[in-house]
């Protein structure tokens, strides 16, 4: 089962400003953490909105039958990516998507926005 992890690309932290920024901070995020996943056991894909403004730079964790979560609050930076991805590995090896706390990289501690139960398998 692949784990997903989706950035926002449009994420823009309080200090954007198009004047002194060429890109948004969701787009540098996207490429440090596209960066960090390359060769490893997770995907990465794109959005234009994870619709979590106040929370940016969002990205979220997910794959078919696990717990799937969204997190934010994010720099755009190697640490934050590299906690980001090796997060989302965790989540790879868990049978349900559930990572014990004591194994959470440092960087993603303290930006957990949501968590979502997984989809049931068939309409009841």
């Amino acid at each position: 089962m692949t784990t997903w992890i989706t950035i926002c690309d449009t994420c823009k932290r309080e200090d954007w400003d198009a004047g002194t920024h060429e890109r948004t901070h969701g787009e540098d995020m996207a490429a440090l953490v596209e960066k960090h996943a390359e060769g490893r056991q997770v995907r990465t894909r794109r959005t234009s909105c994870l619709m979590g403004c106040g929370h940016g730079c969002n990205v979220a964790i997910q794959a078919q039958g696990k717990l799937a979560y969204t997190l934010g609050r994010f720099e755009p930076n190697d640490e934050a990516a590299a906690a980001v991805v090796d997060y989302a590995e965790l989540h790879a090896e868990s049978e349900t998507g559930q990572v014990p706390y004591r194994q959470w990289p440092q960087a993603v501690k303290g930006h957990f926005i949501t968590r979502h139960p997984p989809l049931p398998d068939s309409e009841d």
